[in-house]
């Protein structure tokens, strides 16, 4: 069985408070994009999962990917057979845009559907919130607003469907705790569940990430690259999470210039 496990970007984030676990309340919209791994996987004999990747390299021991994670979640409540399982890595990683945790969601996904779990869609929201916050968003992998530490998820009749794309990524890696430390918390703006009432010459002023300021004086090839894409034309220009991909909407499609080798980047679709 093959997922295609999509990237999400962040319209707008807004970091309001401190929580007194050290966690942090935000407010934002994830809107699901075409850029996309590939996981696979087939039941096979045995009890346990033999789990491959290919494409980007990924640090750190198999048994940290959120796939495995995922089967060894399910595992304690369910007798589940063997799997085998690979995945084509295409999204970047500690980019800001949730590659991992979809990985993760449709990895549950699957595995409901091969070993006939015959689990909800709020069931599996449950066990992807056991994976991480970013997780149940891609159980329906639908815009959402999106608030408490992220796992609060709101569908929104957000359309943007079809709305070319591009994301660049510049191999920076920004660390979330080092992003957070920038951040004075503060209330939002404005409502950003009335984003559709808004006109879109309005959205680059209004609809803003918390994180850009602080990450962006650090690493200024972000700040160029958001400038770079509204200079071609975007008519809305974000880092999307904590960074450090950024991304711009674009009416049409068009040719950039002068966009480094070593950065990765990708035209696409708004799902």
């Amino acid at each position: 069985m093959i997922a295609f496990a999509n990237a999400k970007i962040n319209l707008g984030l807004f970091v309001t408070e401190r929580r007194p676990d050290g966690f942090h309340n935000l407010e934002s919209i994830f809107l699901p994009v075409s850029l996309c791994d590939v996981v696979e996987a087939v039941r096979a004999d045995g009890n346990d999962i033999r789990f491959t990747t290919q494409g980007r390299a990924i640090d750190g021991d198999i048994e940290t990917n959120l796939c495995v994670r995922a089967y060894r979640l399910l595992s304690r409540d369910f007798a589940l057979g063997g799997l085998d399982g690979t995945m084509l890595k295409n999204i970047p990683i500690g980019a800001g845009l949730g590659g991992g945790s979809s990985d993760g969601a449709n990895m549950l996904k699957i595995l409901n559907t091969l070993f006939e779990l015959n689990l909800s869609t709020e069931e599996l929201k449950q066990y992807a919130a056991q994976l991480g916050s970013d997780c149940p968003f891609f159980i329906e992998n639908k815009p959402c607003f999106v608030h408490g530490r992220g796992e609060l998820l709101e569908p929104m009749s957000l359309s943007l469907q079809g709305q070319h794309v591009v994301i660049i990524h510049p191999g920076i890696h920004v660390s979330t705790a080092e992003a957070y430390r920038g951040i004075t918390p503060k209330s939002a703006p404005f409502d950003l569940r009335t984003i559709s009432d808004l006109p879109k010459d309005q959205w680059q002023q209004l609809v803003t990430n918390d994180f850009e300021d602080s990450v962006c004086k650090q690493h200024t090839a972000i700040a160029e690259l958001i400038v770079q894409l509204l200079n071609a034309g975007a008519w809305y220009a974000r880092m999307s999470g904590s960074g450090s991909a950024v991304y711009g909407f674009f009416d049409a499609p068009v040719e950039l210039k002068n966009i480094p080798a070593d950065y990765f980047s990708y035209w696409g679709t708004v799902l």
